[in-house]
């Protein structure tokens, strides 16, 4: 292959990465070596980092959902442990959408602690432009955070899961170890202000995960595929959130949800994305 790649030979590689193609995957279809492919994914994903940040301000949302989604670099936290994997182990994304315009406008790559949260929803806070209605899970840090950024300009309930053991199936007696545990109820609990009940709930979150994991091979159930080094974990979550927001329609709103949002105009392509994450990864 050429020392530099054609951007036409870029979009047709970072779209297969943005499909759940694995690396060497899209090595075998496109004749690129797959550290070319990594090192483009990291720039492109890098650079559209900076783009959204920029994008998603003064946003008049009225509705959010958040929520965390686990992964891993390097090796698994009890792994990383024992061995003394340093930079490496248990991963968490955070994630807020708006639930009405579909748009992740802010993520947070991190642990899973006090100070992420703070981190993750005073990002959030400084976005938003009108009072919100947030919900989250039962994870209590959330509680602080929200609190701390935004005072009492906001409404706040919480979606309270009651899951069963894992263990084995009654009907068929198999494993449940790898798969979701049974829910067994729900329920809704205003923490601060006066949300509406009916609309405490974060099955759009939820399902942004669904995608995250289908569309993020190093995110998938189950996978042999993983993030050796943070920087590049971190690259891929902003390249699958640059391909969502504005590349890929909505099925519910018929256009990107940067478009329902009022942030972009018209689809982008992913030689836009390519175009836009490089020149902006060469800032400083």
């Amino acid at each position: 292959m050429p020392k530099h790649l054609d951007i036409n030979t870029k979009a047709i590689a970072v779209s297969m990465l943005c499909e759940g193609n694995s690396i060497r995957g899209v090595e075998r279809m496109t004749g690129v070596h797959r550290d070319t492919i990594m090192r483009l994914g990291v720039r492109v994903g890098e650079g559209m980092k900076k783009v959204q940040d920029s994008m998603y301000q003064d946003l008049p949302t009225t509705r959010v959902e958040v929520d965390e989604l686990w992964g891993f670099v390097g090796a698994k936290g009890k792994t990383a442990k024992r061995n003394d994997l340093e930079g490496m182990g248990d991963i968490w994304t955070w994630v807020a959408i708006d639930a009405d315009s579909k748009l992740v406008p802010t993520w947070h790559v991190g642990g899973r602690t006090q100070a992420d949260s703070d981190a993750f929803i005073g990002d959030l806070a400084k976005r938003l432009v009108k009072r919100p209605q947030i919900t989250s899970d039962a994870l209590f840090a959330y509680k602080h955070s929200i609190e701390k950024e935004f005072g009492s300009d906001v409404d706040y309930g919480s979606l309270i899961k009651t899951f069963k053991s894992p263990g084995r199936s009654a009907a068929t007696g198999a494993n449940r170890k790898y798969s979701p545990p049974e829910i067994l109820s729900t329920k809704k609990v205003v923490e601060q202000g006066n949300p509406d009940k009916k609309l405490i709930s974060t099955s759009y979150v939820e399902k942004q995960n669904h995608t995250m994991r289908m569309h993020c091979r190093r995110l998938a159930r189950l996978t042999n595929a993983f993030s050796k080094k943070r920087a590049n974990f971190e690259a891929a979550v902003s390249l699958h959130f640059a391909y969502y927001n504005l590349v890929k329609a909505h099925a519910t709103i018929k256009c990107t949800p940067a478009m329902e949002a009022g942030k972009a105009d018209t689809f982008w392509t992913v030689r836009d994305l390519v175009e836009q994450g490089e020149a902006a990864a060469k800032e400083k």
